[in-house]
């Protein structure tokens, strides 16, 4: 179980937090807070999609992002700062659209737990 769960949630809610496999939609304002709080809670297995870039418009509140990385994939640079709050997280990124047909049932079956953090459609 990971460091980050262990003496915070049950036993049994513990593993399967860290058995879990969760794929966050979207990267943006909703998404940052939503992946930072996965990674600390002890989620081991994160899938994270966005087709968008950083533009310096995001960076007042999306604080994975910094002025260096504007230009580049929300979800990429997502998961290389969540990294850093535990790096022995198997984080995916896809900076790819979500409405894609390859992202279809088939997909969404491999995850325990689906989480929406756009805001649009």
């Amino acid at each position: 179980m990971a460091a980050a769960v262990s003496g915070v949630l049950s036993k049994d809610l513990g593993e399967r937090v860290s058995c879990g496999k969760i794929l966050v939609v979207g990267a943006g304002g909703i998404g940052c807070e939503l992946i930072k709080n996965l990674v600390l809670t002890g989620f081991q297995s994160i899938h994270v999609i966005d087709l968008d870039t950083i533009d310096v418009s995001n960076l007042n509140r999306q604080f994975l992002f910094q002025k260096k990385h504007v230009g580049k994939s929300k979800a990429q640079v997502a998961k290389d700062s969540a990294l850093r709050f535990n790096p022995d997280v198997d984080i995916i990124a896809y900076h790819d659209s979500i409405m894609k047909p390859e992202y279809g049932m088939n997909f969404f079956k491999q995850f325990t737990i689906v989480m929406n953090a756009l805001d649009n459609r």
